[in-house]
């Protein structure tokens, strides 16, 4: 068998994931162990923020090796900083023959890297320059780093069908599909979460996430507070590095809306499992972890309509016109009723999803790409 030394950077930020961790954190958590356990040496680059005064740091975690630097808390910023700092130590320490980036806008690395004989991978998850949270400048970097991501890597993966196909059609090449797992550890049957929160099972509305425009988290809120009901709103998550947004966010107040901090683990498996309702409000996803990870659980799940949504949910959820508060309120009012009838659904949406979307599958998959010596 053929034994891989890779090393990956980029959208993740730290392995186990931490506080701000977001889709790409999940993604390496669950596919870089099982690459190792198949025989793979890996080394993962981990970022350290001003302020991280944490006392456990990781330098091994499930047999991969992990690097920590520090880096800048500007949002981008953050990305740019740490990227080439892990770039430097893969060419000069030799680190690895392959490199494994996650998002397009750290292609503009897979240029030096391959000039050092690296072969090179990039991850490519959503439609990032459509995204609000980016500035002017944020978006025409995504922009000019989709020609570098078209172009410069060994391979481009996408891990929904949709982003793909915009970039066949852009820059008329072919590139590889590999969607993420859906298997979830059950959570355990007791947890203390529920009490440091201060609600009950079944009785609360749940969103987990980053708190950045286009998750639509305002939107959530705006379509609970017209909803007359006892039932809370959980909201769990935030950025790394929160801005005008988020601060806006958490002054739109109501007693039933929980604002919940970082949950993880089990902790956050729990919770999902005990949720009367998911909502996620997104209005912009690639093939979102967190629909994959309800889902998987069988919770129901109201979501918004985009198309990288309902590839995941086909007919297995509840959805709103996305951006549209009224459908949202509409489908959460719609929930309240007809709960049952919701269940049934989640219970066939979860054995449709732990059919297609196997973590195991896909390691194969990217273990394949990765001895993969031609460029497409």
């Amino acid at each position: 068998m053929e034994h891989l030394r890779i090393a990956a950077f980029g959208g993740f930020r730290t392995i186990p994931p931490k506080d701000g961790g977001a889709g790409s954190d999940k993604f390496a958590f669950e596919l870089y162990p099982r690459i190792v356990s198949l025989g793979h040496e890996l080394t993962a680059y981990c970022r350290i923020y001003p302020g991280d005064n944490s006392t456990k740091k990781f330098s091994e975690y499930e047999g991969i090796k992990i690097i920590s630097f520090r880096t800048v808390n500007r949002a981008g910023f953050d990305t740019l900083v740490h990227s080439l700092k892990a770039t430097i130590d893969i060419i000069i320490h030799n680190r690895a023959d392959i490199v494994h980036l996650h998002s397009g806008a750290n292609s503009l690395w897979a240029f030096f890297l391959r000039m050092f004989g690296k072969r090179v991978f990039v991850s490519q998850f959503a439609m990032d320059w459509k995204r609000d949270k980016w500035p002017w400048y944020g978006k025409l970097f995504y922009k000019v780093s989709n020609y570098l991501t078209a172009y410069i890597p060994n391979g481009v993966v996408f891990d929904n069908i949709f982003t793909k196909e915009y970039f066949e059609k852009r820059f008329h090449r072919q590139y590889y599909f590999i969607p993420y797992g859906a298997e979830v550890k059950e959570p355990p049957a007791q947890s203390s979460i529920l009490n440091k929160i201060g609600i009950f099972s079944g009785e609360y509305f749940l969103f987990i996430g980053r708190f950045i425009p286009d998750k639509g988290v305002h939107l959530l809120i705006q379509a609970f507070q017209n909803v007359r009901t006892d039932k809370k709103l959980v909201l769990v998550g935030g950025s790394p590095n929160p801005g005008e947004y988020e601060k806006k966010i958490r002054s739109m107040n109501d007693e039933r809306i929980i604002f919940a901090g970082f949950v993880y683990g089990d902790e956050t498996n729990f919770l999902v499992k005990n949720a009367f309702i998911y909502v996620q409000p997104s209005l912009i996803e690639g093939l979102s972890p967190v629909i994959l990870t309800v889902m998987g659980l069988g919770t129901p799940l109201i979501c918004s309509d985009i198309v990288e949504n309902k590839f995941i949910t086909r007919g297995n959820a509840t959805h709103f016109e996305s951006g549209n508060i009224i459908s949202l309120t509409e489908q959460i009012n719609y929930s309240i009723n007809n709960i049952d009838k919701l269940k049934k659904i989640a219970k066939i949406g979860r054995d449709d999803i732990l059919n297609r979307f196997k973590w195991d599958s896909i390691t194969s998959q990217y273990v394949e790409l990765f001895k993969n010596k031609t460029k497409i």
